[in-house]
């Protein structure tokens, strides 16, 4: 195979040393050598490493993605004048069962850049790695309170309290009010039943709010139950401080969430986080949608075999952006427009609204629309339209068809002026030349 870039490194990354392979011209014509080296991680460490690199002339060094220990490894590498430092996904470069050792895999890491046959991930800039940790951690404190709510919920439904059953959050103000009374002793479900707010206030949901209420509530479930609620309040000053400095740090890329938040079902988290982990310009690095799709796994997997396709799962990658993306499709669909009548189709069409792995497929299938449209939204700079709850059926309708076709022959034939001259339908046969013999 042509090798296509002469002196090259390959780095196995480690918590507490690294490898390196140096791969570089043999000492006969047409030859290649490998040569070993390690190096612990300290950062001082890493950055003479960078420079003994760079006296042996190398110019392209490649390393697998290994989280965090790959971040110093690859700062310290780039404070060096190399022509190609790139982060490469270890699914690539897995080594063959029964022959992994560290020195093989640093050696198979440099002889495959050599020749061209690795890609480099995306690395972000220093700005967007800030916001992404500011995100990220919102999301797990996030997680971590709805983690601490559904101990609560367990707590009182020890006791026979199922406010749950009634109220859709029992965080809100009346559920938190009627937890409260019972911490604090009360034990009357009419009582507690009273400090409802809003639309529990109808009769019907007092009734059900007054049986739900009483149970078998001790000072252990009380103790419990302040235990969470407590948290829960800590979590939420969390979760505020949080967003203002996402907020603060994201001010730079302002017209870009606008633009963003144009989109049916985004909001503000939804922006940002969109933001940090994709960037403010995905079609400037990604290429297409399609790829950022596959890299989010929204796009459906290719596996084919003798013809025959065996499954078109998604991937697992998209650990903190999918979930974001499915969220937002999930809002865009209480909205009524194009997102929600394709929803409705693609549900009838995956096995009907009775069936919840259909809505699960159409929920992905939204979800990577949207990515669709915001990755079109950045391109141009215009806000998105809604076209309509309509847009599918006009789609079909003669006109549209026509203008269609339109642009698709201006396209092959850029400039051309088309006239479309419709004739007027022939004139009918007499039924007398019909007639046999006639």
């Amino acid at each position: 195979m042509k090798v296509l870039h002469e002196r090259v490194a390959g780095i196995d990354v480690h918590k507490k040393m690294i490898k390196v392979a140096i791969r570089s011209p043999g000492d006969k014509p047409w030859t290649r050598k490998t040569e070993i080296l390690t190096f612990r991680t300290f950062y001082g460490v890493l950055r003479a490493m960078a420079r003994e690199l760079r006296r042996r002339g190398v110019t392209h060094v490649a390393m697998e993605a290994s989280g965090v220990y790959a971040d110093p490894v690859c700062y310290a590498l780039c404070e060096e004048d190399f022509t190609e430092v790139i982060v490469v996904n270890p699914a690539h470069v897995k080594a063959l069962k029964g022959h992994k050792t560290d020195a093989k895999d640093c050696a198979r890491v440099a002889e495959l850049p050599e020749c061209g046959l690795l890609q480099g991930s995306c690395i972000p800039a220093m700005e967007l790695r800030e916001v992404r940790d500011l995100t990220r951690y919102r999301i797990k404190t996030v997680q971590a309170r709805t983690s601490e709510i559904q101990r609560l919920d367990k707590a009182l439904e020890s006791a026979g309290i199922k406010p749950g059953s009634v109220a859709s959050d029992i965080t809100g103000k009346g559920p938190t009010a009627m937890i409260e009374a019972l911490i604090d002793g009360e034990r009357r479900g009419a009582v507690m039943a009273d400090l409802a707010i809003g639309h529990m206030r109808t009769a019907g949901k007092l009734a059900d709010l007054s049986m739900a209420l009483e149970g078998r509530f001790t000072d252990h479930h009380a103790l419990m139950c302040r235990l969470s609620l407590d948290r829960v309040k800590v979590l939420d000053a969390a979760v505020a401080d949080l967003e203002m400095r996402i907020a603060a740090t994201t001010t730079p890329w302002q017209r870009e969430i606008s633009l963003l938040k144009t989109i049916h079902g985004s909001g503000d988290a939804v922006a940002r986080a969109w933001i940090a982990e994709i960037g403010p310009a995905p079609h400037l690095w990604s290429g297409s949608h399609e790829k950022l799709a596959s890299r989010a796994s929204l796009a459906p997997g290719s596996y084919i075999s003798a013809g025959k396709r065996r499954h078109g799962r998604t991937g697992d990658a998209g650990t903190y952006i999918k979930p974001v993306l499915v969220q937002a499709a999930w809002a865009a669909i209480r909205t009524r427009g194009r997102l929600q009548a394709r929803y409705n189709h693609l549900v009838r069409r995956m096995g009907g609204p009775k069936n919840p792995a259909a809505k699960k497929k159409a929920i992905v299938a939204i979800a990577h629309t949207l990515l669709k449209i915001a990755c079109t939204v950045l391109k141009t700079g215009i806000p998105c339209q809604d076209p309509g709850e309509d847009f599918y059926t006009r789609r079909e309708a003669p006109g549209h068809r026509q203008a269609w076709l339109e642009r698709q022959i201006q396209k092959l034939h850029p400039g051309c002026t088309i006239t479309i001259t419709i004739s007027p339908p022939p004139d009918p046969v007499p039924e007398t030349a019909l007639t046999p013999g006639a």
